[in-house]
């Protein structure tokens, strides 16, 4: 099971290789290599990823003209079929792509479905204590690991810290835990720090770029977490407004890189006490913080609770396909287990 983690490059799919458009097609279109470069420099590496942006946005990439805007944006739909509707049989088969990353806990992955799922952004949040690092740890781990069934292959982790609670050593007894050699399973996890929110918007750049260089290899990214750094730079009642656009575009542009990739993101959030809920007699005050723009924009919501020792209790607390459920699991040495009975 050692080469298990090291195989993943080996056992990438066909499909998952052909899975994007390289941008570097518009060349045989007549949009020529140096405006290529510019919007690879902004972070758009595929024919899907112009789809994905606006015509601003791509005006605002120092070097090209409306004109040219107007041409790449012609040619990317072209290449990619037009606008045209697909059917809900078509969409079923595209969706046969999507894999599931496990927790480590199989009481965990049964009530997510089996697991952290791709193209979707997965939120878990909860007070200090809860979970929500540990499970991050874990999925470090778990995703380098091929299932059973064969459906998924393992592959390489992107880790983006804005609490400084990462802590490689962390991995090493999780690794033990599933016979994984210590040092191969830490190669495979790339990490960087974000230390302001505008930062923390730029480094997607930086993250669509790897998984543009390495296709099929990255299967899940982890945002540990998404809102401390929100929290920080905008205070105040004056600046809502403005931190919930900036939060947004920055879930949107999660959102698009799952897609746009076939890759996992998983993120955690902290949670606020609301001082209104007394009024209203509800049985907890608190609350994810992150308002609607956080709670629309994540595909599945798990709420983490403390219960008894080292045990931890999950609820769904929104999804589009997933019924309202909770589970119990356990915070071991070896990262997220089932509780014992």
């Amino acid at each position: 099971m050692e080469d298990q983690a090291l195989d993943a490059e080996e056992c990438i799919l066909d499909d998952e290789v052909s899975f994007f458009t390289d941008i570097d097609e518009l060349q045989a279109h007549g949009i020529n290599a140096a405006d290529i470069k510019k919007l690879k420099s902004a972070g758009i590496c595929t024919v899907r990823g112009i789809q994905m942006t606006t015509r601003r946005r791509l005006c605002m990439i120092k070097g090209i003209s409306e004109a040219k805007v107007d041409k790449i944006k012609e040619v990317a739909a072209k290449l990619c079929g037009g606008d045209g509707f697909v059917t809900a049989l078509v969409m079923c088969e595209k969706r046969r792509l999507v894999f599931r990353v496990s927790t480590g806990s199989a009481e965990l992955d049964a009530l997510l479905g089996g697991g952290i799922e791709s193209m979707a952004i997965t939120e878990v949040f909860g007070e200090f204590r809860t979970g929500k690092t540990q499970i991050s740890h874990t999925l470090c781990v778990t995703a380098q690991i091929p299932n059973e069934a064969g459906t998924y292959s393992g592959g390489k982790v992107i880790f983006i810290d804005t609490e400084n609670t990462f802590r490689p050593d962390r991995l090493r007894p999780i690794a033990d835990r599933y016979n994984l050699e210590q040092d191969a399973v830490l190669d495979n996890v790339l990490y960087t720090r974000a230390f302001t929110s505008e930062h923390q918007l730029e480094i997607l750049d930086h993250v669509a770029a790897q998984f543009h260089e390495e296709p099929g290899i990255f299967k899940l990214l982890i945002v540990d977490s998404v809102m401390a750094l929100f929290r920080v730079d905008f205070s105040g009642r004056g600046e809502l407004a403005d931190r919930q656009q900036k939060l947004a575009q920055y879930m949107s542009r999660l959102q698009k890189i799952s897609e746009e990739y076939n890759v996992s993101v998983f993120i955690t959030n902290q949670m606020t006490a609301d001082p209104g809920a007394a009024m209203s007699f509800q049985a907890d005050p608190k609350k994810p913080i992150g308002g609607h723009i956080l709670a629309h924009a994540s595909t599945t919501r798990v709420c983490l609770r403390k219960g008894r020792g080292e045990t931890r209790i999950a609820k769904i607390y929104d999804s589009p396909e997933l019924p309202e459920n909770e589970c119990t699991f356990a915070i071991t040495a070896g990262g997220i287990a089932d509780a014992k009975e």
